[in-house]
């Protein structure tokens, strides 16, 4: 059953979600903002198991116990290389209606996704604030010369299963479906905020080895790569890069460290 919720302000957006008796909802750690008292919080390492957010005994006395320690220790380790929150909070509303409040932590919008158990979505880093427990959350990898090139695009969260997902990002949003535009579209590799399954994610170099690609390169602020997706399916995009938030942020403190000609020759080390 899809999640009560409501996504109320503008440059800084929170989802206030509405919890049935009984109903949990987790969140990455950090990004809760309050509750009634009815709903218990629970922090746990493991992630939901597709059992309504409930930690399955395993079975099979201390091999099944074994078997889930295993299997927790797997999931923060995937998280840790991710660079993720190690644990999820829980939320499940006890002896009547509960309400529970998430935010992201960048100024920008939030966006409710629904999930029907045909296609996984797949997000940025950090993009992901709360689902319900009937939503798997996972890490995927992009292979090494994708990821490598592709910087935001590295790691990205996974979410499977059925319900209500809701993500946040950085400024505006806008909805885009690479088969309105010819099948393909190329994008800053820090605009992209979460994509269907079924899309291909991929980085290219800008322009080639030659005058106006170096140009490109050097003059236009994307350095080498842009991020292109391919396909048939809903993308999202986001208007606000962290990169420039964090050299806007160091402009305004007396370190612009993005140089005169920004991109390739940008002197930012940190």
């Amino acid at each position: 059953m899809t999640l009560q919720q409501e996504i109320v302000g503008n440059a800084m957006q929170m989802a206030v979600v509405n919890l049935r008796p009984g109903q949990t909802v987790y969140c990455e750690a950090g990004k809760f903002l309050f509750k009634t008292t009815n709903v218990t919080m629970e922090t746990r390492l493991s992630g939901p198991s597709g059992n309504g957010g409930q930690q399955s005994g395993g079975g099979g006395g201390m091999g099944g116990m074994l078997r889930q320690a295993m299997g927790t220790a797997m999931q923060v380790g995937q998280r840790m290389l991710a660079g993720e929150s190690l644990a999820f909070q829980y939320f499940t509303a006890q002896g009547g209606e509960g309400t529970v409040g998430f935010a992201g932590v960048l100024p920008g919008e939030m966006r409710a996704l629904e999930l029907d158990g045909s296609r996984a979505w797949f997000a940025e880093k950090d993009a992901f604030v709360a689902a319900e427990s009937t939503v798997d959350f996972g890490v995927a990898f992009q292979g090494g010369r994708t990821g490598m090139s592709g910087g935001e695009g590295f790691v990205l969260e996974k979410f499977t299963g059925y319900g209500t997902v809701i993500i946040a990002g950085a400024g505006n949003f806008i909805d885009l479906n690479p088969a309105d535009f010819g099948g393909r579209i190329e994008v800053d590799t820090g605009c992209v905020v979460a994509f269907e399954e079924g899309i291909q994610y991929g980085v290219q170099r800008v322009g080639g080895l030659n005058r106006q690609g170096i140009m490109n390169a050097v003059f236009g602020g994307e350095g080498l790569s842009l991020a292109t997706l391919e396909g048939n399916g809903r993308v999202i995009l986001q208007s606000l890069t962290i990169e420039s938030l964090a050299n806007a942020l160091r402009k305004a403190q007396g370190g612009d460290k993005q140089g005169p000609t920004g991109g390739l020759f940008s002197t930012n080390v940190g």
